[in-house]
């Protein structure tokens, strides 16, 4: 839960230090935002081939040495004069990044009894979500008070934590002899069907979501002190709607991602329809801060139900689906922005997230729905 915290908050902490970095290093807003960016991109390109790499290699030596990365390039990026270095630095956590979420799954879920992997999984996704609602609040105001490298060096001390915790307790075994190793219903057609609904939920939820400051300020005419509050109740919503999620997801699996994609749809909606509306629009945000985090933990514990072969495989599979779902999202969020304005990236948001609806709805009225189609465990 520690690193899941500490990775999610280096993942986003320059968003809160973005005006700093520029200025110290002389660079534009844009390029720091690239810092942003880039790190999305590269999660979603490496991991699968990170996990196909380190499929043989022990977990408890794969974890080690992607905190140990992890604290090595908190170390570089923080002691950084240069933006070049900076971005050096934060494509090496980035690559840790991508392999972590794939590896942290299984090995978390295999130390308890299946019955309760739903529970698992929803404390790993708090403490991530811990990161919006904590982690990044604190990074941006310990940057102000000091100067922004220290909230960077702050991770590598709590990285430092997590590998020490690791190293010493954590069994060593391989891969494969791990009890959450393969799915618990591996099903071929479920797994694609997940995939795909992660994949359209992110580009969705990010169309909009990349432009959510201009959304409050021009449409519901909240002043910028307040959209900074908004931005915490929305972290604070993501964080009660994963911990929901987390105690009923052992008991409704299919039920909960449903849940959560229609709840997405009906908060990117609603701000498109009333958003000029404040009360509306507080109302309609926190449904969609309430999905967000509980459509990616959805899919993360569908793969581990489903995943055709090796789980962690699956889980990056997944991961990097969903990263490319979040820069395509940005990405169509920017060509909408000047033809239909900031409420039409929430439309177009909207009914991205209506399609991943309709491929779960499909899959159950499809011919075949109902039946599973696995496919034989491989590595």
């Amino acid at each position: 839960m520690l690193a899941a915290f500490t990775f999610n908050t280096a993942e986003n902490l320059p968003i809160g230090l973005l005006e700093l970095i520029s200025e110290d290093l002389r660079v534009s807003l844009s390029a720091v935002g690239y810092l942003v960016t880039g790190y999305g991109v590269t999660v979603a390109v490496a991991s699968v081939p990170l996990a196909h790499v380190t499929r043989a290699i022990p977990r408890r030596h794969v974890l080690t040495g992607l905190l140990a990365a992890l604290i090595a390039s908190s170390l570089v990026a923080a002691l950084a004069t240069s933006y070049w270095l900076l971005l050096a630095a934060r494509l090496l956590t980035a690559l840790s990044q991508a392999l972590f979420w794939a590896v942290m799954g299984p090995v978390a879920v295999g130390l308890f009894a299946p019955e309760v992997r739903g529970r698992v999984v929803g404390a790993l996704s708090v403490a991530g979500s811990l990161a919006l609602v904590l982690g990044v609040p604190a990074g941006t105001w310990l940057g102000q008070q000091s100067h922004w490298p220290v909230p960077i060096a702050v991770l590598a001390g709590l990285g430092l934590v997590s590998l020490v915790t690791i190293a010493v307790l954590l069994p060593t075994s391989r891969p494969e002899e791990g009890r959450a190793a393969y799915g618990t219903d591996p099903d071929s057609r479920r797994f694609r069907t997940v995939l795909a609904v992660g994949t359209l939920s992110a580009t969705g939820a990010f169309a909009g979501y990349t432009y959510i400051v201009k959304f409050l300020g021009d449409v519901s005419g909240f002043p910028r002190s307040t959209v900074s509050a908004l931005f915490v109740a929305f972290g604070v919503a993501c964080l009660v709607g994963v911990s929901i999620t987390g105690v009923l997801l052992d008991r409704f699996p299919h039920l909960m991602l449903a849940v959560a994609v229609a709840t997405q749809a009906v908060g990117m909606l609603g701000l498109y329809a009333v958003g000029a509306d404040p009360v509306a629009a507080v109302v309609f945000l926190a449904l969609m801060g309430g999905a967000l985090g509980p459509v990616f933990m959805a899919t993360q514990n569908e793969m581990l139900r489903c995943a055709p072969g090796r789980t962690d495989i699956a889980l990056a599979a997944n991961s990097g689906a969903y990263n490319a779902g979040i820069a395509a999202g940005a990405a169509l969020g920017g060509l909408v922005l000047p033809l239909a304005d900031v409420r039409g990236t929430f439309l177009a948001g909207g009914l991205l997230t209506v399609g991943a609806c309709a491929v779960l709805l499909g899959e159950r009225l499809l011919p075949g729905g109902a039946v599973n189609t696995s496919c034989p465990r491989a590595e």
